[in-house]
């Protein structure tokens, strides 16, 4: 299992359309990927789990990857991330 936290830069923060993009890369891997905020555990793979996070602009948040291609996994979401989930301010 690997983890790395990351702060969500885009400015309406994962709302549906960040979110569809976060859970449409998750897809592509079949490790199982997990977005921890606070008391929260995601399935990054569910749009719907990721709104339910809450996730707002500055929020840190930590990607968590269990499975046998995670440390790509890990990489791509890290990325998408730090890119804004797909979005541009």
């Amino acid at each position: 299992m690997l983890k790395q936290s990351v702060v969500v830069k885009n400015a309406s923060g994962l709302h549906l359309r960040p979110a569809g993009n976060l859970c449409k890369e998750a897809l592509k891997y079949e490790s199982k990927i997990s977005i921890i905020f606070g008391n929260t555990t995601a399935n990054a793979k569910s749009v719907l789990s990721v709104l339910g996070a809450c996730i707002k602009k500055g929020d840190e948040i930590e990607v968590e990857c269990k499975g046998k291609d995670e440390e790509e996994a890990l990489k791509a979401i890290i990325n998408l991330a730090e890119n804004g989930f797909g979005e541009t301010e």
